[in-house]
């Protein structure tokens, strides 16, 4: 099992294996890229919507009917771009196979969803491959933009979309909901600008930042069309990536790639959980390891599900009946599913006086709250603390809403952002803002102590106190003025007198 931490923070507790480089700003690395004639693509930039119905036949022979890959590939429908950017992805991908795989592997619990959904709207199957273009299909990935999920939403855009965010859960992390709102979302910005090359281009920089460069391009009467805008850098390489990792989806051995088998079946179903059940309860109950149950329930962000908000629970299809009949055994001891209950801070409370009083260390009060270090809780906030055998009620539903304020943890800390330099590492960035290696992991949630250049990691520091002022020097006198004048004057006449009995 692992520790609270992981509980605290499901970012912590997937286990993916992956370094640093999931994460990373890969276009960065290479140089920039400005449109030409030459680029431009050879097909039509406005596709025709594909049809619900059967869709058109593979152009490569189904190997395995029963594979997602081949339905993908069946669903194809964006016209092909053939830039210097997309080569510049392909090789890109060619050259980390082992990441590939990754992606991939992890791709395996939530494609056959992703498709399916896809699918029912008639959109083209690319848009099933924009998660690992997104998040490297990791569900509890975050950017420096505060983006999160599968399909990277910023909280704004989450909300718009209907994906709940609280102190107990954050639906852009939840496999279902988050491709229910990206999918609307994508339909909404095809509907928008009418091609989905230009609908990809504004959900990676705003509809806004989109609707300006079309602008632009018009006023100077150029084309409007994906490959003729000038766009930002990341949104430059964004369709590109896509179109790269689509061409490697396409003919794997042809760049070299080989793409783990994924069936065409369901890998996960859902339930709803009617009473408070702990994280770590459920999946003991599904007899699935923590880590494999976070990675398809990643959107909980406390070590307790509350029952209040019906909750659903993905687990694996063939786990099912496993859960439910230990489920069932578990209820007949009478023993309480939670090991967890709420309680609203009163004013001049602070974590290390409940922690006494609850009995729990102040340390894992705060894993279990994601208070950060540094940082401290406004009254009237909500967290939870260990229920014991005189609490027989689940945390009430009015506490769905529950206030969750953090502040600094004293008057002269601010929070800045760093961008890491090349040879920065995790002590050098510590030593340089007189920081713990540890609370910059615990800021930004990070797996990995490995850094890279471009990452922006969020600080909270000390201020440094403004420089005193050097006294300014006291004003002369009316007085003393009018003596240094004179005499200023007298020196004068004598130097003159002086110069004249010399002639």
């Amino acid at each position: 099992m692992l520790a609270l931490a992981a509980l605290a923070n499901p970012a912590l507790a997937v286990s993916s294996g992956a370094p640093a480089v999931d994460a990373v700003d890969w276009w960065s690395e290479l140089p920039p890229y400005r449109a030409s004639a030459a680029d431009a693509p050879a097909a039509a930039e406005t596709p025709a919507p594909r049809p619900a119905a059967e869709p058109p036949p593979s152009p490569i022979a189904a190997a395995d009917p029963g594979d997602v890959w081949d339905r993908i590939r069946s669903g194809f429908a964006l016209p092909d771009l053939a830039t210097k950017p997309v080569a510049a992805a392909l090789r890109w991908y060619q050259e980390r196979p082992d990441y590939i795989d990754r992606m991939a592997s992890r791709a395996s619990l939530y494609l056959f969803h992703i498709v399916e959904e896809v699918e029912k709207r008639g959109m083209p199957s690319e848009l099933a491959l924009l998660p690992f273009v997104e998040s490297a299909m990791q569900p509890e990935a975050e950017s420096h933009a505060r983006a999160s999920g599968l399909w990277q939403f910023i909280p704004s855009t989450g909300k718009r979309y209907a994906l709940e965010q609280n102190v107990w859960k954050d639906e852009r992390r939840d496999v279902v909901e988050s491709t229910r709102a990206a999918l609307d979302y994508l339909q909404k910005l095809y509907d928008d600008f009418g091609d989905w090359h230009l609908a990809l281009a504004a959900y990676n920089m705003g509809e806004g930042g989109l609707a300006r460069a079309i602008q632009r391009n018009r006023r100077a009467k150029k084309p409007t069309n994906y490959a003729s805008l000038r766009l930002p850098r990341e949104t430059q390489f964004y369709v590109p990536k896509l179109q790269a990792i689509k061409n490697i989806v396409r003919d794997p051995a042809a760049h070299g790639i080989t793409l783990p088998a994924i069936r065409n079946e369901p890998y996960f179903v859902t339930i709803t959980k009617t009473r408070d059940i702990d994280v770590t309860t459920a999946a003991e109950l599904a007899e699935m390891p923590l880590d494999r149950f976070l990675a398809l329930n990643p959107s909980f962000n406390r070590p307790v599900i509350l029952g209040a908000a019906q909750p659903t629970l993905l687990l694996p299809a063939d786990r099912v009946e496993t859960f439910r009949s230990n489920l069932a055994a578990y209820e007949a001891t009478g023993q309480p599913l939670a090991s967890w209950t709420a309680y609203t801070l009163k004013p001049n409370e602070t974590l290390a006086k409940i922690a006494e009083r609850a009995g729990i260390s102040e340390a894992k009060l705060r894993e279990a709250n994601r208070v950060p270090p540094r940082y401290k809780l406004a009254p009237g906030s909500t967290i939870l603390i260990p229920r014991d055998e005189t609490m027989d009620e689940d945390i009430a539903p009015e506490l769905l809403r529950a206030s969750f304020t953090l502040v600094p943890d004293g008057r002269n800390l601010r929070q800045i952002t760093y961008r890491v330099r090349r040879g920065d590492t995790l002590d050098k960035v510590a030593r340089r803002w007189n920081v713990r290696p540890d609370e910059i992991v615990a800021w930004n949630r990070l797996r990995s102590e490995e850094l890279f250049a471009g990452q922006r990691l969020r600080l909270t520091v000390a201020v440094q106190p403004a420089p005193k002022k050097a006294a300014a020097p006291a004003k002369k006198s009316a007085a003393t003025a009018k003596v240094h004048a004179t005499a200023r004057k007298s020196a004068a006449r004598s130097i003159a007198n002086i110069a004249g009995a010399r002639r």
